[in-house]
């Protein structure tokens, strides 16, 4: 189940018929008098047969009472009339007739420079140059991505991590922003995603409702063009990036990684934790709890696997949990499963941060990590076995205090194999490292 960014141009789609309502035949004048002038069986009828005369009388008494009915009906309506002269009339409201709204799915595809439906609202918009050019850009970038990444990624993790792409209840990434790509990528059967990060979701992404739209798509592209240059997102410049324009929070970039991915959107769903770990919808007039998260269900249009992605706004340092312990104790109902850990600004490093890092430690089987993760201190060899690739160089200096002496004497004593492609702070291939690190 790869991601083939490339093969845009390709995706067809199928649609349901729906044929027109057929018209209302109407009889025509020559056929209605050849049939009055048969009998129900089928007979014709002679012109003064008591059958006929029959049907004469019953016509006058028909006219005659809807004579009288008819003079009743003028009588009434001059009443009304006259008693209605003093009242103003009133002209009907008019009803604002809105334009169709669009599906997620289909908002995805259009943030992602993807092609839509031919029927589909936002089908007019394809047609600006702002979205040609943001069409373009994206093509390119997701391609050289492809080639110079991920191309190589799966094929390294087919030779040496071929387990990853085993099915696995749920995948937990911490401090993960909008990052969906990298998780996919490694978990690509998870059931279950549980994403997290100060960065707010931001409303529902609406292309129709927005002004400048040559200006939100521009956004869209700075925001993610250090994770598809790199692969990480730079902290201080996503959160200016996210809070620009019309395209505001992280969920318009979850919607672009989702659709690239070859996904379809089926159901996106608002809320929040409530302090039992409990998702609630968001409904008019509720209250929301604490931690405000979306639920995106999609489908793999490879596998055809339909899978839940959640994202959750909240903070995880020790103090975090225990002011809003909700997170947490959402994640303890979905059991034990995969972690992820990559960019993570060493943050587990620090003694704010033992909670989560204890989590992730008991709810665990597998954790795949830069060494910006879990430090290698804390996992017990007597529960947990190492494998390690790359090269350790250290961190790089804005984390230069965590440097790990027993890492770096792992590394030179195990000879691990390379690493094909970048992965975290070290976007350079030939300088990163990554850990696998599995229960016994």
């Amino acid at each position: 189940m790869k991601m083939h960014f490339n093969k845009m141009a390709g995706v067809s789609y199928m649609f349901g018929d729906h044929p027109r309502r057929p018209f209302l035949q109407r009889e025509s004048t020559k056929v209605r008098r050849c049939r009055q002038r048969h009998n129900d069986r089928g007979e014709a009828l002679p012109t003064s047969s008591p059958f006929r005369r029959e049907k004469r009388e019953i016509a006058q008494g028909h006219k005659l009472r809807t004579s009288v009915a008819l003079m009743l009906i003028i009588v009434l309506a001059t009443a009304l009339s006259v008693s209605a002269q003093g009242v103003p009339q009133v002209a009907p409201r008019a009803i604002p007739v809105s334009p169709a709204s669009a599906g997620p799915n289909d908002i995805a595809r259009f943030l992602a420079g993807m092609p839509l439906r031919e029927n589909s609202p936002l089908a007019p918009l394809t047609r600006d140059p702002a979205w040609q050019a943001h069409a373009a850009f994206f093509e390119g970038e997701f391609t050289k991505l492809y080639q110079r990444q991920l191309l190589k990624l799966h094929a390294w993790q087919t030779t040496n991590l071929p387990e990853l792409t085993q099915p696995t209840p749920v995948a937990f990434y911490m401090f993960s922003g909008p990052d969906f790509l990298y998780v996919d990528q490694f978990f690509p059967n998870a059931s279950v995603y549980v994403l997290c990060g100060k960065e707010s979701m931001g409303p529902p992404p609406d292309p129709l409702r927005i002004p400048n739209l040559s200006g939100a798509l521009g956004n869209l592209e700075n925001t993610m063009k250090s994770s598809l240059n790199t692969t990480y997102f730079i902290t201080k410049d996503m959160k200016v990036d996210l809070q620009q324009q019309n395209l505001t929070g992280v969920l318009p970039v979850l919607y672009v990684f989702i659709a690239r991915g070859d996904k379809s959107i089926t159901n996106v769903t608002f809320g929040s934790l409530n302090s039992n770990g409990a998702f609630e919808e968001a409904a008019p007039g509720r209250k929301g709890g604490s931690t405000p998260g979306v639920r995106i269900r999609y489908t793999d249009n490879q596998s055809g696997n339909s899978q839940t992605l959640y994202y959750f706004t909240t903070d995880i340092s020790d103090g975090g949990i225990k002011s809003s312990p909700g997170f947490l104790r959402f994640c303890e109902r979905l059991g034990v499963g995969s972690s992820f850990l990559k960019s993570s600004s060493y943050l587990m490093f620090e003694q704010g941060f033992a909670t989560i890092r204890n989590f992730l430690l008991g709810h665990s089987n597998r954790i795949v990590q830069d060494d910006s993760g879990i430090p290698l201190a804390y996992f017990d060899p007597n529960k947990w076995s190492l494998r390690l690739f790359g090269v350790y160089l250290g961190p790089i200096d804005l984390f230069k205090q965590h440097y790990q002496p027993k890492l770096q004497e792992l590394f030179r004593q195990s000879n691990p194999p390379p690493v094909d492609f970048g992965f975290g702070y070290r976007w350079n291939y030939k300088e990163a490292n990554l850990i696998l690190v599995q229960r016994k």
